[in-house]
């Protein structure tokens, strides 16, 4: 089944245009809800707005935005106001410069896109795809959509050209604020941890080897709850013993690492 466009844009760099289809990339009802429910009869729940100080349930037209600027102190925007804020949707992906892919670390990334050429779009979409790929560049620039301005990055994948909607720097933190607390790394630990990885390293990416177990078990447990059936606990699987020493950890890593690889090989 094809994918289906959730929307239409133009990429523009220099004087050229670029027409084209924005797709999803990833299935967003893979993700299984519960809803709540009236314990007692049943019935899904509605969510509504109390006011604590009025102790009463406050209907749509009573309800109004505010920012808080202060503690528990509010600034009041009315629709007509929060619509004038809006930037406007202009469905152009204007491209300020082109970057090397390598230089956009991973951490800026929030969500992707697929992008498909448009009616007229196709001789000039292979191109900036490929030009892209030739020079191991992307494409950096701001897409307004939604009310929102987004930074966004465009790279060539296997002919597709992929929309990544970036964070902003102000929007991360810094990895500095993490603690790291005290911790010599000793030779010995070092090349016995590089061991490991190379143990267990592969050349290249395989998604397909992994699946979202936790998602599959709930299914199957809707799935009996759905026949009439109960749902019992799986007994917890032994850890093994705790190991403290580092040391011994990563040898243990090691032996183990090599004794799955034998069996795999053996069958």
């Amino acid at each position: 089944m094809p994918a289906r466009s959730i929307g239409t844009a133009t990429i523009s760099f220099g004087l050229v245009s670029v027409p084209v289809h924005v797709y999803s990339s990833s299935e967003s009802a893979s993700a299984v809800s519960f809803n709540m429910l009236h314990k007692k009869c049943g019935t899904r729940l509605k969510q509504q707005y109390i006011c604590p100080k009025d102790t009463e349930i406050v209907p749509t037209e009573e309800r109004a935005k505010g920012y808080e600027f202060a503690k528990d102190q509010y600034v009041v925007f009315s629709p007509e106001e929060l619509k004038a804020l809006e930037e406007k949707a202009t469905n152009t992906i204007d491209i300020a410069e082109f970057v090397p892919l390598t230089t956009v670390d991973r951490v800026y990334l929030e969500k992707v896109y697929y992008l498909g050429p448009d009616k007229g779009g196709d001789r000039a979409y292979r191109l900036l795809s490929q030009a892209l790929g030739d020079t191991g560049r992307a494409a950096l620039g701001q897409y307004a959509a939604r009310g929102q301005q987004h930074l966004v990055l465009l790279r060539p994948m296997n002919g597709v050209l992929v929309m990544e909607q970036l964070h902003y720097k102000d929007e991360l933190r810094s990895p500095t604020e993490v603690p790291l607390g005290e911790g010599e790394v000793k030779p010995a630990e070092l090349a016995l941890a590089k061991q490991l990885i190379e143990q267990a390293a592969s050349d290249e990416f395989h998604p397909e080897r992994y699946r979202d177990q936790v998602r599959e078990r709930v299914l199957e447990a809707i799935s009996r709850k759905v026949e009439g059936q109960e749902i019992t606990s799986e007994p917890a699987q032994d850890g093994g013993g705790k190991i403290i020493d580092l040391m011994e950890a990563l040898k243990q890593s090691l032996s183990r690492g090599k004794a799955e690889g034998g069996e795999r090989r053996a069958g």
